[in-house]
C-alpha cells in the first residue's frame, strides 16, 4: 500500500495557539486541562539502556569519544576549580579553554577562555554512557569525578569564572544526570551545595547575551549564557531536586526579549549568538511540558520554523555563530566569506534536543526529518576527539571547504560531542501507551514491555542509502499495539508490508500506523524512493543548489567542474559504497557523503546554468 505525503499540523497548531493567553506582559501558566483543545500527553523517551546500536558509525563516535573522558587524569580534570578555590592542585593542565589562567587576556587568547567548562558535560556524558552499558569502570568514575569536585565548592569559582551561569547549568546537567543514569547516591546533595554557592554569583534573572551585568568587566564577560538555564532547572525539579529548581526555572525563562515576541509572531532570533539561543528554545520546551504553558510552546514552534527558514542543505545554521533574517541575502553571502558555518556538535545537540522535544509535543514527523538531516551530514562526520583535546568545531559550507579542528584544545563542542553521540539512541524511538513511534532509521534493537508482554524490533539495515528496511518484531506473548513508521517528506510513493503482503494502516503528521496484533517473526518492510533532487539555498539564489539523495547532502569533491547544469546533476549515479559521479561538460564531477570527505576540499553548494 503506498503512502500518502506528510500531513499539515495545522490543527495541532490552531488547539495550541488556543490555549495561548497573556497578562500584564507575562505569560499565565496554564492549568492541566487546556479544555477540548489541549493536545495529548507527550511522547515517552525510551531509557537509553533499552536501545542497542548496531550501526558502525554511531556507536564507533560514541565509543572512541568516551574513551577519551576516560583516559583524562583526574587530577588534570580538577585543576581548573581547584585552583580557583585556593585549594592545591597537583597534575598537568588539560590546556585550551578548560585551563585556569589567572592573567588569561581575551584579547592575546591562548589557554584560559572558560576554566572547567566541560566538566559537567562530561560527567553527563559518562552517566548516559553507563545508562547504555553497565559499565561499572564508568560508573565508578563518575562518582570519583563528583566526590572530587565537592571539595572544590566555592564562591571564589563564581567569582573569578567569565561564564558563571554557563558553567553552573554544566554542572547542573552533570549532576542531574549522575543522579540519575549512573545512580550516584550523593549527587543531590552536591546540586543543593553547587546551587547555594553559585547563586549569590549569578544574575537575579535572565541577562540577554551581549549584556555585561558585573560592573568593570571586558566584553566577554557579556557572553555568558544564563537564559539557557531553565531546561536543567526543570529537568533537575522533575527529577526530585526540589520545587526550588522549578521556581528557578521559571525566574531565569528569557520571557520579555525572546519567547513572548517569538509567540507573538515576531522574529526575535535574527542577529543573535547562534547555539545559546536556538539552545534556548529548549527552555521554552520544558516550561511547556512541566509548566503547561502554551506561550512557551508557541514560542518554541515559532522559533523553529524560523530556524529552518534560515539552515542550509545539511541542516546546519548560524554561520559566524549569528543567526540571521530568513530573507536576506547572508546565508547565501556566508559561502564565501566565512569558513565558520555551523558550530556542529553544540549546535546538532541544541538542535535534536529542540527537535525531540516538539516531536514528544507535537507528534508530528517532520521534527523526525530534521533530525536525522542534522545528524548525517553535521555531526556525524565530525573529527573524533583527541586525547590532546584537538576537537572538530565548525562545519564548513564554504565554497572552498576543509574538514579542520578548532585551534584551541577542549573548545565547548568536546563537551557537547559525547553527549549527542549518547543521544541518539534516544532520537531513535519514542512510545506511548498506545505503541512505538519509529523516529530514526539506524540499524538498532529496541526492548520494551507493551501491557504485559516483553516486545523487540529490530532494524536490520546497513545503508542511510537503502531505499528498502526490514523490521523484526519478537514479542513473549501476542499483543495489539500500534507501530507507527515516520515517512520522511523527501520520500514521495513510500510503500510497507507486512509479512510480505500490503500493509493496512492509517496516517496521521508523517507517520504511517501499523495497529495490529503482533506476533514473534513479523516482518515489516518499508520502502523509501530515493531519487535525486536539488535544494537552493534560498530563494534570492535558486542557481545555487545542493544535490540531495534521501536524506544526505551529497558533497561536490575537490575543484568543481563548471559550467554545470540541473539536469546533469540530477543523473549523479552511485559509482562505490561512498562515491557518485556526474558527467558535465568539462569532466566528471565526484561526490561523497559529510561523513566521507575525509582530508579532501569539498564545496556544499554547486551554481548551476538551465
Amino acid at each position: 500500500m503506498q503512502v500518502p505525503p506528510a500531513h499539515s499540523r495545522r490543527a495541532f497548531l490552531k488547539a495550541a495557539g488556543a490555549a495561548t493567553s497573556l497578562a500584564a506582559g507575562r505569560n499565565l501558566l496554564l492549568p492541566r486541562a487546556l479544555a477540548e483543545s489541549e493536545p495529548p500527553a507527550p511522547l515517552l523517551e525510551l531509557p537509553y539502556s533499552a536501545v542497542t546500536l548496531t550501526s558502525d558509525a554511531h556507536e564507533r563516535q560514541l565509543r572512541e569519544t568516551i574513551a577519551v573522558l576516560m583516559s583524562l587524569d583526574e587530577d588534570s580534570l580538577l585543576k581548573p576549580m581547584r585552583a580557583m578555590a585556593g585549594l592545591p592542585a597537583p597534575g598537568a593542565s588539560l590546556g585550551g579553554w578548560y585551563a585556569y589562567e589567572p592573567d588569561y587576556d581575551p584579547a592575546a587568547g591562548g589557554p584560559g577562555f572558560a576554566p572547567a567548562h566541560a566538566f559537567g558535560q562530561w560527567v553527563s556524558a559518562l552517566s548516559r554512557d553507563y545508562a547504555i552499558t553497565g559499565d561499572s569502570a564508568t560508573r565508578q568514575k563518575v562518582l570519583r569525578l563528583n566526590a572530587l569536585y565537592r571539595e572544590t565548592i566555592s564562591p571564589s569559582f563564581y567569582i573569578q569564572s567569565r561564564f558563571p551561569a554557563y558553567t553552573y547549568d554544566k554542572f547542573l546537567c552533570g549532576l542531574i544526570d549522575a543522579h540519575t543514569f549512573a545512580h550516584d547516591p550523593d549527587a543531590m546533595a552536591i546540586l543543593a551545595q553547587t546551587t547555594d554557592t553559585a547563586l549569590p554569583q549569578m544574575p537575579d534573572r535572565a541577562i540577554p547575551r551581549e549584556v555585561c551585568w558585573r560592573a568593570g568587566k571586558d566584553s566577554t564577560y557579556g557572553w555568558d549564557e544564563s537564559y539557557t538555564l531553565p531546561e536543567n532547572l526543570f529537568l533537575a525539579a522533575e527529577r526530585g531536586a526540589g520545587q526550588r529548581y522549578r521556581q528557578l526555572g521559571v525566574r531565569y525563562l528569557a520571557d520579555n526579549d525572546y519567547f513572548i515576541p517569538l509567540a507573538h509572531g515576531e522574529d526575535a532570533m535574527a542577529g543573535r549568538h547562534a547555539y545559546s539561543y536556538v539552545n534556548a528554545l529548549c527552555s521554552a520546551m520544558q516550561a511547556a511540558m512541566v509548566n503547561h504553558s502554551a506561550l512557551h510552546l508557541q514560542a518554541a514552534l515559532r522559533g523553529f520554523d524560523l530556524l529552518q527558514a534560515q539552515s542550509f542543505a545539511t541542516g546546519g545554521w548560524g554561520p559566524d555563530e549569528k543567526l540571521i533574517q530568513p530573507a536576506s541575502d547572508e546565508l547565501y553571502a556566508s559561502l564565501s566569506t566565512t569558513h565558520h558555518s555551523f558550530e556542529t556538535a553544540c549546535g546538532s545537540y541544541a538542535h535534536t534536543k529542540l527537535a525531540r522535544s516538539l516531536l514528544r509535543v507535537t507528534r508530528d514527523g517532520r521534527y523526525g526529518d530534521s533530525m536525522e538531516r542534522v545528524i548525517w551530514n553535521t555531526v556525524l562526520g565530525a573529527r573524533p576527539l583527541e586525547r590532546d583535546g584537538r576537537a572538530f568545531y565548525y562545519s564548513d559550507y564554504n565554497n572552498q571547504a576543509e574538514r579542520t579542528y578548532h585551534h584551541d584544545a577542549f573548545p565547548c563542542c568536546s563537551g557537547t560531542l559525547p553527549q549527542v553521540a549518547a543521544d541518539y539512541r534516544i532520537n531513535s524511538y519514542l512510545r506511548d501507551a498506545d505503541g512505538l513511534f519509529v523516529v530514526l532509521y539506524l540499524p538498532s534493537s529496541l526492548r520494551w514491555n507493551q501491557d504485559g508482554a516483553d516486545v523487540t524490533l529490530t532494524q536490520s539495515h546497513n545503508d542511510p542509502l537503502e531505499s528498502d528496511l526490514r523490521m523484526l518484531v519478537t514479542v513473549s506473548r501476542p499483543r495489539q499495539f500500534s507501530i507507527r513508521l515516520r515517512i520522511p517528506q523527501w520520500a514521495q510513493g513510500a510503500t510497507i508490508t507486512v509479512n510480505g503482503r500490503p500493509a493496512r494502516f492509517s496516517t496521521a503528521l508523517g507517520f504511517a500506523i501499523l495497529q495490529r496484533t503482533w506476533e514473534s517473526g513479523d516482518c515489516i518492510d518499508l520502502h523509501l524512493p530515493m531519487e535525486n533532487r536539488l535544494e537552493p539555498i534560498n530563494r534570492l539564489h535558486p542557481e545555487t543548489v545542493a544535490l540531495m539523495r534521501g536524506p544526505l547532502v551529497l558533497f561536490p569533491i575537490g575543484e568543481a567542474h563548471g559550467p554545470v547544469t540541473r539536469a546533469q546533476l540530477l543523473t549523479a549515479e552511485r559509482k562505490g559504497s561512498d562515491v557518485w559521479a556526474a558527467d558535465t561538460t568539462q569532466g566528471t564531477q565526484q561526490f561523497t557523503p559529510f561523513t566521507s570527505i575525509g582530508d579532501r576540499t569539498y564545496a556544499t553548494y554547486l551554481t548551476t546554468t538551465a
